[in-house]
């Protein structure tokens, strides 16, 4: 009988595979609803969640006020890593969270992201205008660096580049909308073909704006209004074609009698 039951007894690998099967994950904020228990500041550490995007997952970190880092989840591999660049770059903790900040949906789904508070407090003066100028460029258009570098008041377009390949807010301040002065993208922030796949979200011709540019076709002005705007500009759009006038500079256009358009802002005379 004695024999039979030890035959019958479960093994020490039965018994852990039964304890393992009684246990289930976490809540993706465990960590968080832990805090909020004891009562510890909200002030005292960040947010984040996981968004799906056009370009996959974006992890965006958040104070109760406004957005403190974004990166997307193809240039980590998990989101400890996330976690901890946050930490390095803002000395700040990043506590995964199920709910995002209000308005961080919205902005990201229509790629209207200006009005969204974004913390960029921490970097230098020069960089934080360069980036929110970058937030004024509109959905659906682009514009060089010179321009990014006129609107922040600099006179280097190679510091402009700079300060994108260092972009701490990916896809919600749009460096996928900003080109080099030829007009090929510049999309240092990114890996291979994300900037590619956010513009030919946004529509984005990039094989017309590139025809244009080899034609030596910086601007676009209208035969009836007498007015010259980035190509990529809402009313370059709405220009037909027998109506089109190509100018290589501000000053070809200024001197044709063409005025800049006051919604984009090309470079002037």
């Amino acid at each position: 009988m004695s024999s039979r039951s030890e035959d019958m007894a479960p093994s020490e690998q039965d018994v852990e595979n039964a304890l393992a099967d009684l246990t289930t994950p976490a809540p993706a904020d465990f960590a968080l609803r832990v805090l909020q228990r004891v009562n510890i500041s909200t002030e005292r550490y960040d947010t984040y969640v996981r968004l799906d995007t056009g370009a996959g997952g974006l992890y965006v970190a958040f104070s109760p006020r406004a957005v403190t880092g974004a990166m997307l989840e193809s240039m980590v591999v998990s989101p400890a890593m996330f976690e901890e660049l946050h930490w390095a770059r803002t000395r700040r903790t990043a506590i995964c969270a199920t709910t995002p900040l209000p308005g961080l949906r919205t902005a990201l789904r229509t790629g209207r992201a200006k009005n969204l508070p974004i913390d960029l407090a921490r970097l230098p003066a020069e960089d934080r205008a360069v980036l929110q100028a970058v937030r004024c460029i509109p959905k659906g258009q682009l514009r060089p660096a010179g321009w990014v570098a006129r609107e922040a008041c600099l006179s280097d377009a190679d510091r402009v580049v700079h300060v994108l390949a260092h972009n701490p807010v990916m896809l919600l301040i749009p460096c996928h909308r900003v080109t080099h002065d030829d007009g090929t993208p510049c999309d240092a922030a990114y890996l291979p073909g994300t900037g590619r796949a956010l513009r030919a979200a946004e529509g984005i011709d990039m094989e017309r704006f590139a025809e244009l540019s080899r034609e030596g076709a910086v601007y676009l002005g209208s035969d009836t209004t007498h007015i010259y705007c980035h190509p990529t500009c809402a009313h370059a759009r709405r220009i037909t074609p027998p109506h089109r006038k190509p100018f290589r500079s501000a000053r070809e256009a200024s001197r044709a009698g063409y005025r800049a358009c006051r919604s984009c802002r090309p470079l002037s005379v």
